[in-house]
């Protein structure tokens, strides 16, 4: 077996649609890790140090907006990067996210083909070197 593709983290309060993402990704020969929300992401990305995050828009407690908002303040997670999946598909979110620095967008219901496409184009991008 050779070395995962890259190390993502799927950031969803929806089990079946983290499930699914989750899925779909280790299939393609990712390495998954997931969380339930904001929160959970926020504390978990420094253990995990994913490559790529995927992060739902509506969730509790932390929405993906704040979420990312704080990944992209923080000096260690800030190259990290960020895939925005949603149901919000109206320009002002899209506008929303690439003020806050997302580097990428999927609405809902998605293509698992187009899914994977992002992921591996975003885990193929260094942002900041991952050194460390």
């Amino acid at each position: 077996m050779g070395e995962a593709l890259a190390r993502v983290l799927v950031v969803d309060d929806n089990e079946v649609i983290r499930q699914l993402i989750a899925v779909n990704l280790q299939l393609e020969g990712f390495e998954v890790h997931q969380a339930v929300d904001g929160e959970d992401c926020l504390a978990r990305v420094g253990e995990i140090r994913p490559d790529v995050i995927t992060l739902d828009v509506m969730m509790p407690r932390l929405d993906g907006w704040v979420t990312a908002a704080r990944l992209r303040e923080g000096a260690a997670t800030r190259g990290m990067r960020v895939l925005l999946i949603t149901a919000r598909a109206q320009e002002d979110d899209i506008r929303r996210g690439q003020e806050i620095g997302v580097d990428a967008y999927l609405t809902k219901p998605f293509d698992p083909t187009e899914l994977i496409r992002l992921v591996r184009d975003l885990a193929g991008r260094d942002r900041a070197g991952s050194a460390g």
